[in-house]
């Protein structure tokens, strides 16, 4: 009897190891059966109060003048070693070496990877994972880093709040091609498939940053895949950088989320969550509404046009004043002379009449 309870405790625990499989084993995905609405259910953390991406609405962040430039450690000399690109089936990532870091922040920071997010549609259909005022930018890259300086790895920093730092950049489309994102895009072909690996030529990582470092936005929330990680201290660029819709369209359509050896080909596309609920939390602008405000190229073009208009008609108005009070000078002397002569007429003509004489009658 022993025996056979002992069987069946075994046939039941065998039976839950294997229809309740282990969060770590379980494959999501961004949509189908274990899609965005479903992590919760096997990562709990996805389903927290301080989740990201979120919407920054701009009159809602609250500034905060302790907020230094971000400066980025070692970027820009990447040496002669060659950077590992891999496709892991959610995005395409670029391995970072340890010596490259982050300063302005309480804490060192040192990089571990950067991947990017895009949509499906082309320009001006989404990709980006956060958004500004409702709005969505047509894909977005992130710079991953963790906490070097309390941590000693990323997996241990990973689970802590104050573990990681990630720099989010907004990318949008225009006419001119980005070379410093070639440097990525050109070998996207060589992993199409997931766990696909490439090695590439190092590059200046730096260049794939806005130039302007000292305006950006800053709240505390999670990593945007699962585990989901309530560990992140997030930096939200303000200026947003530029790629040319060929470059976009190549990022939306080469790459495959199957396997090689899967019968059937699905494309890598909309790899971004929706925004979560902020909650209690702030967004903190390190700017100012009035510093912060940023204008395109045709605003900035309209701006010159206008003020060399403006000095134009001035200068005209001007020259017509002048021009006007010159003219009018010499009048006024003129009819002041005619005005003097008319009025001593009479008197000269009064004097030079001569007296009637006198009529005799018949």
């Amino acid at each position: 009897m022993d025996s056979l309870g002992l069987f069946i405790l075994l046939m039941l625990l065998c039976f839950q190891w294997t229809t309740a499989p282990a969060a770590e084993e379980v494959t999501w995905t961004y949509t189908g059966l274990v899609g965005q609405s479903e992590w919760s259910q096997y990562f709990p953390d996805c389903g927290g109060t301080s989740q990201s991406p979120v919407d920054v609405v701009t009159t809602q962040t609250k500034y905060d003048p302790s907020l230094i430039p971000l400066t980025p450690l070692g970027y820009s000399q990447h040496g002669n070693k060659p950077f590992t690109l891999y496709n892991n089936g959610h995005t395409a990532v670029i391995d970072l070496p340890d010596w490259m870091g982050l300063g302005g922040l309480p804490w060192l920071f040192t990089a571990v990877q950067m991947h990017l997010h895009w949509g499906s549609g082309g320009p001006s259909h989404g990709g980006s994972e956060h958004t500004i005022n409702g709005l969505s930018a047509d894909a977005e890259l992130h710079v991953v880093h963790y906490n070097s300086e309390l941590y000693p790895n990323m997996s241990t920093a990973m689970t802590q709040s104050d573990g990681l730092a990630v720099l989010g950049i907004l990318i949008v489309t225009g006419e001119e091609t980005n070379l410093a994102f070639n440097n990525i895009l050109h070998y996207l072909s060589r992993i199409r498939h997931a766990d696909q690996k490439v090695s590439i030529p190092a590059f200046d990582i730096q260049s794939l940053f806005p130039k302007d470092l000292g305006r950006y936005y800053r709240y505390n929330g999670s990593l945007t895949t699962p585990p989901c990680y309530q560990s992140v201290i997030w930096t939200l660029f303000n200026e947003r950088v530029q790629i040319s819709k060929a470059q976009l369209l190549k990022m939306e359509t080469i790459l495959y989320t199957s396997k090689v050896e899967d019968p059937v080909r699905m494309l890598l596309q909309d790899n971004y969550r929706a925004t979560q609920l902020l909650n209690h939390r702030v967004v903190f602008a390190s700017f100012t509404a009035e510093s912060g405000k940023e204008l395109s190229s045709g605003e900035v073009t309209a701006i010159v046009i206008g003020v060399m208009c403006g000095c134009v008609g001035l200068a005209v108005i001007i020259r017509f004043i002048v021009k006007t009070i010159r003219t009018k000078g010499p009048e006024k002397a003129k009819d002041k002379k005619q005005d003097m002569a008319l009025n001593s007429t009479p008197k000269a003509e009064k004097k030079e009449e001569p007296s009637p004489s006198p009529q005799t009658e018949p």
